[in-house]
């Protein structure tokens, strides 16, 4: 972990992997945790099964409930948290190539990170479409783009208002928030392989890495490049061998004393990582700056195509 703080301040192609996990301390649940997590608490939403609120199928026979969720995780309803503000510090300080994100939340966004330098992987609130069959029982399509902020009106109103701009749609709407089924943004696969081709650091943060493809992003930087997984559990590929973590799962002894450590793990909360991470990285005053400030300031001149 200290080492990997150390190759902070000399990186300069930073990636961030972000999951749910980062925004639990804003008050939004993650998905998969027993008890507390969003789809454990969607029993109040007679959903045939929790996965089904993001399922286009029973999206197109029953809205309802994820209109209801949507106006639960609507943006504006949760501040940053530290995490977010930390993936701000380095787009402020010209180092972070992207931000990968699984969360739907724009919370990057709120902390100040600029657009250009995030792909919502998993979609999110910034723009919505209207969806409809081509024929009665026909498999939903997108169609024509519809304002966001009129499907947030909508939803404040109540379910009429929902209704009436359905009809007046040609469909039902719904903001680009990726179902289970759908292609992930173009911007995904157009960004990836030159993104994680110049990666010098990987973070990783609150995710269970249960969901491809961007589950498997965590291997395609080089084999040389550290990783750092800040996270409840271990995950993914991530290994961690005796006191530093060397080689990969399975290697032979030789390998492991010839390969240096490549992979960290910070076990905790994602907030505690992060501000552990800057302080040693010598970064911690101007984290607490940040968090302090609230965020959604300028976030410095890094420069990235989008």
């Amino acid at each position: 972990f200290e080492a990997f703080a150390q190759r902070l301040a000399r990186a300069r192609q930073v990636i961030v992997m972000l999951g749910a996990g980062a925004s639990v301390s804003a008050g939004i649940p993650d998905f998969r945790s027993p008890g507390t997590g969003l789809y454990s608490q969607l029993e109040s939403y007679g959903l045939p099964f929790p996965e089904a609120v993001f399922d286009l199928t029973f999206f197109a026979d029953n809205p309802r409930p994820f209109y209801r969720l949507a106006k639960e995780l609507w943006p504006g309803n949760h501040a940053p948290t530290p995490a977010h503000h930390f993936i701000s510090l380095l787009a402020a300080r010209g180092i972070l190539r992207r931000c990968y994100t699984q969360n739907i939340d724009s919370l990057e966004s709120a902390a100040g990170v600029p657009p250009e330098l995030t792909v919502a992987a998993h979609g999110n609130f910034d723009a919505a479409h209207a969806w409809s069959a081509s024929r009665p029982g026909g498999s939903l399509r997108r169609r024509q783009a519809v304002g966001v902020e009129r499907l947030r009106e909508a939803l404040w109103q109540g379910e009429e208002a929902v209704e009436a701009l359905n009809e007046e749609s040609g469909g039902l709407v719904k903001p680009d928030i990726v179902f289970f089924g759908e292609q992930l943004p173009e911007r995904f696969g157009r960004l990836v392989p030159a993104d994680f081709d110049a990666c010098d650091l990987l973070l990783v943060m609150g995710t269970s890495l249960q969901v491809q493809p961007f589950a498997s992003l965590v291997d395609m930087p080089a084999r040389d490049v550290p990783r750092l997984l800040i996270n409840r559990e271990l995950v993914g590929s991530f290994d961690i061998a005796d006191a530093g973590g060397a080689g990969p799962t399975g290697a032979d002894p030789l390998e492991r004393l010839l390969s240096p450590p490549r992979d960290a793990f910070f076990e905790g909360d994602c907030d505690a990582g992060v501000t552990e991470l800057a302080r040693l990285a010598g970064l911690g005053d101007d984290l607490q700056a940040r968090v302090a400030g609230g965020g959604g300031g300028a976030a410095g001149t890094a420069q990235a195509s989008r």
